[in-house]
């Protein structure tokens, strides 16, 4: 239903972490490691996968995308967030809350379908070992992973185009960005044909990837134990323990922060679950890989090593 009357809104204002104000400061220096450390630990990660030949093959191809989208994603989202930590300005027009909501959304939904790429390309390697060069081909890699990416922002754009059509009665995010439900929130009506959008999008790239990874791991892990050694058991699964750590730790994030019931919400709830999406586990992603990939580490040493040399 409508409210009765309402004037147009043309700028919002965050309240992220209103309630923490004594411990702004320890916030920011938090927040601001952590960020420069997701930038570094993905720059470098890209930086040796370009320069290391014997990381051009697929599996790596597509973790350089993966940490290239990680990086702007949380472009998108921490630099406003510590602006705002330090007393920089609170508000954000209604025209820049809808940009931001469309590259958060577009890189986090490319974020999902390329670790579900990723999955199919280890099931592929470890499957069908044989076929793996012919079907894993540069050409079929680049279309998969231009695909994830032009999916990615269709969806994001459908949405955001979606939720900024509303009228909004109130100006007051609670919340650190612009995100789906906050901004729903301020809704002048019951945004159903919103909600169900979201839910449709949710399970298209939170519900759908994640049971193609879960048939496709329970395929990797048949084919596994059916390797006569041991040695041979556990060096198969290497080549896929990083990125099944990383899919567990996302899917789970998004899992709880769009399928968790409104009923439950809670401002400082949903806060940390956001910081947890937006702030932690882009920093997953090179700290998970640096420190189980043998070859990464490996291919970091030769780089330290030339640099030292000179």
């Amino acid at each position: 239903m409508k409210r009765a009357n309402y004037t147009p809104v043309r700028e919002f204002v965050f309240q992220g972490f209103s309630n923490l104000q004594e411990h702004w400061l320890t916030l920011f220096i938090v927040f601001s490691a952590l960020y420069i450390l997701t930038l570094t630990g993905n720059l470098i990660i890209v930086t040796i996968i370009r320069i290391d030949h014997h990381l051009h093959t697929p599996m790596y191809f597509f973790l350089s995308v993966l940490s290239t989208s990680e990086t702007f994603y949380s472009l998108v989202i921490i630099p406003r967030m510590l602006g705002s930590l330090v007393g920089l300005s609170q508000s954000i027009s209604l025209e820049c809350c809808g940009i931001q909501l469309f590259f958060f959304l577009g890189f986090a939904i490319t974020n999902c379908l390329l670790l579900a790429v990723m999955g199919y390309d280890r099931y592929v390697a470890i499957c069908n070992p044989l076929r793996y060069s012919i079907i894993m081909n540069w050409r079929v890699c680049v279309i998969l992973a231009s695909s994830v990416c032009a999916m990615g922002f269709l969806l994001s754009l459908a949405q955001a185009v979606a939720i900024f059509r509303l009228p909004f009665c109130n100006t007051l995010i609670e919340h650190f960005f612009c995100d789906v439900r906050p901004i729903l929130d301020l809704a002048c009506m019951v945004p159903v044909i919103n909600d169900i959008l979201t839910l449709v999008l949710s399970l298209m790239v939170i519900t759908a990837p994640a049971t193609f990874l879960c048939v496709s791991y329970v395929l990797i892990i048949s084919t596994i134990l059916k390797i006569a050694s041991a040695e041979g058991r556990k060096k198969t699964f290497a080549t896929c323990a990083s990125h099944l750590t990383v899919v567990i730790i996302h899917y789970g994030c998004a899992s709880i922060a769009y399928f968790k019931p409104k009923s439950e919400n809670t401002s400082d709830q949903d806060q940390l679950i956001s910081v947890t999406y937006t702030v932690i586990t882009p920093l997953l992603n090179p700290v998970v890989y640096s420190l189980r990939n043998k070859e990464v580490q490996n291919a970091l040493r030769k780089v330290l090593g030339r640099k030292s040399l000179s």
